[in-house]
């Protein structure tokens, strides 16, 4: 069975427009997936990256008109400058993380959970930072919403641990998704990932 590591960040736009493509094509192809929630902008300063908002204004620029594009392309509603954008990711990701171990990090139920956070910060204008956000998102993925209060410490741990796995594996984006020895970044590569995992170079 393959196995597909998946780092994300749920303040992450690309996460967001990845959707639930990955569920569908571990599905098709019977693999498995360890959801990886972590901090993108540790990563960034771990890896060489730059936070957006200390880019250069044509680059700013470019990122806008890019997410406009692929939100088009994709039809999925999208805010560019969002209410709640940065806001701390680390309460919505503890959540993901304990709802990951309650059920063994199945694809069919961890996809529209990360799904619906992601959609929440930036299609639907809420703060994913606020407690009653996170259960009610936890809620509607068919989740205890009590999930949002448990296991606060393992998470926090789990949380750096991912950043630390990310950087050992290679990873410097948001999503990026590793088979193996092989690296794919970015939620325009999920149809790489899906001939990889074909068997086609």
């Amino acid at each position: 069975m393959p196995q597909i590591e998946y780092f994300f960040a749920t303040v992450s736009p690309y996460t967001y427009l990845a959707g639930t493509r990955l569920e569908e094509i571990a599905a098709k192809h019977g693999a498995s997936v360890t959801y990886r929630p972590l901090d993108i902008i540790g990563l960034f300063a771990r890896t060489g990256g730059t936070p957006p908002k200390d880019r250069h204004p044509s680059r700013q620029d470019y990122r806008l008109q890019e997410l406009r594009r692929q939100s088009a392309k994709l039809d999925m509603a999208m805010n560019l400058k969002p209410a709640h954008w940065p806001t701390n990711p680390a309460p919505s990701s503890y959540a993901v993380i304990a709802a990951a171990s309650e059920c063994d990090h199945d694809p069919a139920r961890m996809g529209p959970l990360v799904a619906g956070f992601t959609r929440a910060c930036w299609a639907e204008e809420r703060d994913i930072a606020d407690d009653t956000v996170i259960r009610e998102v936890l809620d509607a993925a068919g989740f205890d919403a009590g999930l949002a209060d448990r296991g606060l410490l393992s998470g926090a741990e789990a949380y750096g641990r991912n950043l630390e796995d990310a950087v050992a594996m290679g990873a410097f984006g948001a999503p990026f998704y590793i088979v193996g020895d092989e690296r794919f970044w970015g939620q325009d590569r999920l149809e790489d990932l899906d001939l990889h995992l074909s068997g086609k170079p």
